[in-house]
């Protein structure tokens, strides 16, 4: 875990980590989220949407930005704040291999908080959830 306080920190520094997503991470958000919509469990029902297995849920895409920020930048010394612009561009899928990108593009020395651009890609480097994160740094 980085612990990166205000002064370490400079406009277009980066974090990346590369995450799996299993099943069980699927059955767990279902189980925590009550989300029971069967675009995320119903092979059928997903292939006459379109798709050739069920979609893993956008919020558990978007959820690794709290990893980013809580864990690599700024680390220990972040209160997130704000999660803007949240963008799911490409369908997820159980198996995909995911790598979580964060770029610091401002700093607020005023009020003690960066302002992060994330990006989510998949195996494949399709751009997959973007999103700009806001964190306090204590």
């Amino acid at each position: 875990m980085n612990e990166y306080k205000l002064e370490d920190i400079q406009i277009g520094m980066t974090q990346n980590f590369n995450v799996q997503i299993t099943e069980k991470m699927q059955n767990d958000f279902r189980q925590n989220t009550g989300d029971i919509n069967p675009m995320h469990s119903n092979q059928e029902f997903a292939k006459e949407k379109g798709f050739d297995q069920p979609l893993v849920f956008g919020m558990l895409t978007a959820s690794f930005f709290s990893t980013l920020v809580g864990v690599y930048l700024p680390g220990k010394n972040c209160l997130f704040q704000e999660c803007k612009e949240i963008r799911f561009h490409n369908p997820v899928f159980v198996g995909d291999k995911l790598e979580i990108q964060g770029e610091v593009i401002e700093i607020d020395d005023r009020f003690k908080r960066i302002t992060i651009k994330a990006i989510i890609r998949n195996q494949e480097q399709k751009k997959v959830c973007s999103g700009k994160l806001i964190a306090g740094v204590l």
